[in-house]
């Protein structure tokens, strides 16, 4: 179970509200796109930028590489589009190829092989106190994910934002799933942690 109820995520990301700004609907936009007009592309980039741009910095820490990804992301898409059925949401689809494209950095540059100490949590007995976390905007508790050492942010990304199941994180990281349900604890209790600590400031 999900620990924490993100769907304040999904209504930030879905951006089909705006499209009317444009004079498309979302099906007409993606046809543009597919047919490569310039006026579409422009369109979903100035739609979906500012939500993938953040998808990119939650995964890699930093803006200027999340801006590095955010490129290579639309280039990916622009690239795909023709590839898109319509089945399930196209919000999801445009986001799952910014999460590949952090991944895909993540692993080229050997992050997720730099050791944190979490398997050695395998025995996590304080649940985190979920109160803590529920009057905190969107923009803060992203701040606080941040934080978080690459390992266990990245794993944390996943499962409880992008909904990826433990069984799917460890074939798509090639770690076992035990790898993944502890140190997503782990990244809870430092949550709480990072939290405690700045509210005794």
């Amino acid at each position: 179970m999900v620990w924490i109820n993100f769907s304040f995520f999904a209504t930030f990301l879905n951006v089909a509200h705006l499209y009317n700004g444009y004079g498309m609907e979302e099906k007409q936009l993606i046809e543009g796109c597919v047919r490569g007009e310039s006026r579409a592309r422009q369109a979903l980039y100035e739609l979906y930028a500012p939500a993938m741009l953040s998808v990119c910095q939650r995964y890699v820490g930093n803006r200027q590489t999340a801006q590095d990804l955010l490129h290579d992301g639309f280039v990916k898409l622009f690239t795909k589009i023709h590839s898109y059925r319509g089945t399930g949401s196209f919000d999801g689809w445009v986001r799952r190829i910014f999460v590949t494209t952090a991944l895909e950095y993540l692993r080229r540059n050997k992050v997720m092989q730099q050791g944190d100490g979490i398997e050695k949590a395998s025995h996590l007995e304080v649940e985190p106190d979920v109160s803590l976390f529920e009057n905190l905007s969107p923009d803060n508790l992203f701040a606080l994910i941040a934080r978080l050492p690459y390992r266990c942010r990245t794993i944390f990304n996943m499962y409880a934002i992008e909904e990826y199941t433990h069984s799917e994180i460890a074939k798509e990281l090639k770690i076992n799933e035990g790898t993944s349900r502890s140190q997503y604890a782990r990244a809870r209790q430092l949550l709480q942690k990072i939290l405690m600590d700045y509210d005794k400031l």
